[in-house]
């Protein structure tokens, strides 16, 4: 079985990012970038399958500009086997990166597919959904646990009352959610392997993909500041100010 996992490159969550002057977006300029850590989840999950015996090969693939070699050479360090970029300019709509995606898929001929939820950049939460549609496939979205037996995918998911366990076929398309495992950190002689390692780049306009942009981003802005805290004597002040925000309802 060939598993395939997209990583996308974003800003480090540890890194406190700044909205530019002009509200086109945010400062990118030397901040430190690393992979999305929901899909350092899947890379993950895609590993262990291999090192399980029942996954034959991991394909990592990205799509951006040429920087994300470095997030697809991580993610080769982790345990994946090969690596594909898809150098792409920057901030492409999640519909433009899932019809790219479904092409290496058909290309690549994988059997399952395990993406992040979601990115942190963007919060979009669309790609996974968008190539299960795009390929036709079953889709798992927010999975906490991933097991295949006799051929079938057993996959827990988070849902709103708890959790439910669904049973799928394959082909597949899976989306990580934070309590499917917790990703190893790359070893230095894994990292210098890793350089070794296969890493085909290829240009979005070969695959002769539609990837006009069909939102227009108008500002980006701060979240508003949280008001501070008020302190109050007693109970009976609390429900008297509650009474006054709520109203009589």
């Amino acid at each position: 079985m060939k598993v395939l996992v997209t990583v996308k490159r974003v800003v480090d969550p540890n890194v406190k990012v700044r909205i530019r002057s002009d509200g086109s977006g945010v400062e990118l300029a030397n901040l430190k970038m690393t992979m999305n850590p929901f899909d350092e989840i899947a890379v993950e999950e895609a590993v262990r399958l291999k090192e399980q015996g029942v996954a034959s090969e991991v394909v990592v693939v990205s799509v951006g500009p040429a920087q994300c070699q470095e997030t697809v050479r991580t993610a080769l360090a982790m345990g994946a086997d090969r690596g594909v970029l898809i150098e792409a300019v920057a901030g492409l709509e999640p519909l433009s990166v899932a019809k790219l995606v479904r092409e290496v898929v058909k290309e690549e001929q994988a059997d399952l597919v395990i993406v992040g939820k979601q990115a942190i950049d963007d919060d979009c939460n669309q790609t996974g959904q968008m190539l299960a549609a795009l390929l036709g496939w079953p889709q798992a979205t927010f999975i906490s646990d991933l097991k295949i037996q006799d051929g079938r995918l057993l996959l827990t998911r988070e849902i709103d009352r708890g959790s439910e366990t669904l049973e799928m076929t394959l082909p597949a398309v899976a989306t990580t959610d934070l309590r499917l495992n917790e990703p190893r950190y790359a070893t230095l002689p894994s990292v210098m392997k890793a350089k070794r390692l296969p890493l085909a780049v290829k240009k979005a306009e070969e695959f002769g993909v539609d990837l006009t942009p069909r939102l227009e981003q108008l500002r980006v802005e701060e979240p508003p500041a949280r008001a501070p805290g008020v302190r109050v004597a007693d109970a009976a002040e609390m429900a008297s100010k509650l009474h006054s925000v709520l109203g009589s309802d």
